[in-house]
Parts: structure tokens; sequence; C-alpha cells
């Protein structure tokens, strides 16, 4: 009796021994989460939902915003210095990709990138470091898709349509998911010569405010349009500038990307807008599911899928609520 109890008592301090550790790594474990624009509500959302992970894993998750290049490059210094083993970045500039994943070696962390896949010097992607992003050209076919579903249930004709494509051609998922938008409406009889371009200098509102309105403006004859862009503010931008040269919420169809809260709250307008849906993505695995997989590479040597591409659902003025509880976003 006395050899098996000393047998049980050996086997539970065992057990506790190994527990205490693994509890100890997890509290060692530092990981990094650099996001772009921290004062955008995407990225808040992400850094919450990757804290959601942390607390459930309990380690420690550093969040960083890194607006340019010199305080990215800082930032990934930072963690070295602070004994971080990995980080998830959103790059200001994709360009940067082989100087980032020369500091995260120089500084030994782990890297994988969320929502920006970096870029070589010869422009293709760098496939060797892991990356969870959205499929962007599927997403602008939904847009697309909505948009024409929205001209034939108004009765719309093609030929007769405007479409403004607010641009921002430096970042390759703002091209991938204009491209993808622009082969649905070719594709259900929209003219090319009817799709106008609307560059912007920022990817905010205001940007594409300016840029739609120089289009409006030249093309006055036109009384029907739709918009498309990046995100929800491009397409913000393009409604604000159609109700500016005095165009009817019946007379513009806007269909944005991300479900923002800049979207969400122009769906609780009293009356409806131009801007009548937003294909929404869920910030949720990007946060939480990045946060956890850099965990597991971090503590268990499990390295992540190198490409994971998420969807996102097309949300209205009447159901945005519902959409959004699907996508666990409320």
């Amino acid at each position: 009796m006395r050899l098996l109890k000393t047998a049980l008592v050996a086997g539970a301090l065992a057990v506790l021994s190994v527990t205490t550790i693994a509890s100890a790594y997890a509290q060692d474990t530092k990981i990094g989460f650099i996001v772009k624009q921290p004062e955008e509500p995407w990225f808040q959302d992400e850094w919450k939902f990757a804290d959601q992970a942390a607390k459930e894993k309990g380690f420690t998750l550093v969040k960083i915003g890194a607006e340019d290049g010199e305080k990215l490059m800082s930032a990934i210094d930072n963690l070295g210095a602070q004994g971080a083993q990995g980080f998830i970045v959103c790059t200001p500039d994709v360009k940067l990709g082989p100087g980032i994943v020369a500091k995260a070696a120089a500084n030994n962390l782990k890297l994988m990138t969320v929502d920006d896949r970096l870029v070589g010097a010869d422009g293709k992607a760098l496939e060797g470091v892991p990356h969870m992003g959205i499929s962007a050209t599927k997403i602008g076919e939904a847009v697309g898709q909505a948009i024409v579903d929205e001209m034939k249930a108004r009765g719309w004709k093609a030929d007769e349509v405007g479409a403004i494509r607010v641009s921002y051609d430096q970042l390759p998922t703002a091209v991938d998911r204009v491209e993808g938008a622009i082969s649905v409406l070719k594709a259900n009889g929209f003219k090319a010569e009817n799709i106008f371009d609307a560059p912007q200098a920022k990817t905010d509102t205001e940007a594409a405010l300016n840029a739609a309105t120089v289009v409006l403006n030249a093309h006055a004859d036109i009384k029907k349009w739709v918009s498309f862009g990046l995100n929800d503010e491009a397409v913000l931008g393009a409604v604000r500038a159609s109700e500016s040269v005095g165009i009817p919420a019946d007379g513009m169809i806007g269909v944005g990307i991300g479900g923002a809260d800049s979207a969400i709250n122009e769906f609780k307008k009293p009356a409806a807008t131009g801007f009548v849906g937003t294909v929404i993505i869920s910030p949720k695995r990007h946060g939480y599911e990045t946060a956890l997989n850099m965990y597991d590479w971090v503590a268990n040597n499990k390295e992540p899928e190198k490409l994971i591409l998420t969807s996102g659902a097309l949300a209205k003025r009447d159901d945005y609520q519902k959409v959004r509880q699907g996508l666990g976003i409320e």
C-alpha cells in the first residue's frame, strides 16, 4: 500500500510539474501584433480578438501601431529586445517584404502576415511567409454581383449606367477587389467605356469623395451610377460625392467591403442612401486565429499553413445585424 501511495504521489507531482511548466511557458510566450492603421475599426477588432486568444492561452500580446516603414522596423527590433518569440504584421507597405523577413530573422522572431501579403523585389508574393488574407478577387466578384442584382431590382439597363472605380492601385489587394467587381459587371453587359477610374490619394472617405467628384462632374450627362472600391470608405466617399452633385439616393448603387462602423452607421440612418450594401469580412479569424496559429508555432513548433484565405458575406440595410452575428462580430 505504501508503495502504491508513493507511486500515486509521484504521478500527481509529475502531472503538476508538467502543467506548471506548460503554464509558465505560456506566461513567458510573448507575441507581437503590428498593424498599419491602429485607429481603424478593422484593426481595433483584430486586436480585440487576438486579446481573446491571449487570455485563453495565457500568453502576452504586444499590440503595436506602425504607420510607416521606419516605425515598423523599429517595432520589430523592440519586440526582439522584449524577448518576444514571434509577431503578426499587416505592413504599411507590402514592398517592405524582404526587409521585414530579414529584420525578423535578425531578431530570431517567427513571422506571419495578415490582410496584406508581403512581396519581393520582383513584385511576387513571398510564399515562404505564412499568411492569412482575404480572397480579394472573390470578394470583388461578390461586390459586382450585388451591384448587378440591385440594378436588376431597379430595372436599370447596363448601357445607361456609369461606374466609379474608386482605386488605390498601390495595393495589390485593392486592384484584385475592383477588378473582381468589374469582371462581373462586364459579364452582365456593362460597357468598359462606362467604367471610370477615380484614383485615391489615401484610402479614406475624404480622398474617395474628392476622386469621385471629379468623375461625376466630368460625366454630368449620366444620371445613374454604381460605385465600388477597396473598402467601405472608398464607396462611402463616392456616395457622398453623388449627393453633393445632386444625384438622389435611388440614382446610386454603392457596395463596399469590410463592414466597418462607418458602413453600419450608414445603414442606421433614418432614410436609405446610395450605399446599399457591404461585403463584411470577419476580423475574428484575422485576429483570433492568427494569434492562436502563432502561439502554436512558438509553443508547439506547429507551423501554420502557408496561405489561408477568408471570405465575406453581403450585408444590406435590412439584414446587417443577422449577418454580423453569423460572422461572430455581434
